[in-house]
């Protein structure tokens, strides 16, 4: 385990490519376009409070053009028996250059975060990818994690945590990992909430649970416990999703808020972890407020930094900080 309580902040960095399956530009358009307002903003947060944080980023998203996107394309594509699922055909869509398409490409915003200290890159797939959907190709969740590789290897990173799309993983897709040269991940919380599904075996009941548990405590502090997995990966699981703030609900405002910072109090007493994450569109409209509710947390991270001596550590820190001869064993099924 790391020597102290720690602190890990992971956002998943995605723009259109997270969303395009469930949502339209016209509808969700205003949030990715906020995204270029967010980051800033997020990052000089980060600075001012000296908090270091993984960007779990989506392959497409790190290129600049739509020629050197299709340049880095894998040879093995998914095959979703949901074809909404599959980005490939909608690449014909896109714009040609991000200047003219600022919801598929995030070049300047990817190099915006490697010039903040304490920030690293790390992989959330190439494609988006989606372990957990029914696809004809076993073997694309490989070549799709080989490209993105690649893609940030081309911008001198050689990432070494992931962050799964949709929180969709099995142990199979950690041998990947593993295999493509990643260190670590980002796991899910325990319990039935919070297990990995696909989109056709989630219900409104674990939605709806999900939910009350941002607000309520139903399933404890979830304070990051860090583990190794059989296929050699550190696990540093998740515990708490950043909801956007809602207008109008200050009282459930200061409920969500409550529990996250009681969860991190406990894990800077108990000498574990709290891992927070979110994506920059989730602050991509109503940013002031997002930004004023982060800070609030960020504050107190920092009374807990001088009161417990927690640390603010990226995912590949916490691994390098992590004697693993010390950690127990687990392996991930699929419920």
């Amino acid at each position: 385990m790391p020597t102290e309580s720690f602190l890990t902040i992971s956002l998943d960095l995605e723009l259109f490519w997270g969303v395009r399956d469930v949502t339209t530009i016209r509808r969700y358009g205003g949030n990715i376009l906020g995204v270029r307002q967010a980051i800033p903003a997020i990052l000089a947060l980060f600075r001012s409070h000296g908090i270091h944080a993984t960007w779990a980023t989506v392959g497409f998203v790190t290129f600049e053009t739509r020629n050197q996107l299709l340049s880095y394309l894998p040879d093995e594509l998914p095959g979703y028996l949901n074809s909404n699922l599959d980005p490939y055909p909608y690449l014909n869509s896109i714009g040609d250059c991000e200047k003219n398409d600022p919801y598929h490409y995030g070049y300047s915003l990817v190099r915006e975060i490697q010039d903040t200290p304490g920030m690293e890159i790390g992989s959330h797939s190439f494609s988006h990818f989606y372990c957990l959907e029914t696809r004809s190709n076993p073997r694309a969740f490989r070549a799709d994690l080989d490209a993105s590789v690649a893609a940030l290897q081309r911008l001198d990173v050689n990432p070494s945590s992931l962050v799964f799309c949709r929180n969709q993983y099995d142990s199979s897709h950690l041998f990947d990992a593993a295999g493509c040269g990643f260190e670590v991940f980002r796991g899910n919380e325990t319990g039935f909430l919070y297990s990995p599904r696909s989109v056709e075996n989630e219900t409104l009941m674990r939605r709806a649970g999900r939910l009350a548990d941002a607000y309520l405590d139903f399933t404890g502090h979830n304070n990051s416990s860090v583990s190794l997995d059989q296929s050699g990966l550190i696990n540093v699981p998740s515990s708490r999703f950043l909801r956007p703030c809602s207008l109008g609900q200050s009282l459930l405002e200061q409920l969500r808020l409550k529990r996250i910072i009681t969860a991190m109090e406990a894990a800077a007493i108990s000498g574990s972890g709290f891992h927070l994450w979110w994506h920059p569109h989730n602050f991509g409209t109503n940013l002031n407020n997002n930004i004023l509710y982060l800070s609030k947390i960020l504050v107190h991270f920092r009374y807990l930094q001088d009161r417990f001596g927690m640390q603010s550590l990226t995912m590949s820190e916490v691994a390098n900080f992590t004697d693993t001869s010390l950690i127990p064993v687990t392996s991930q099924t699929c419920c």
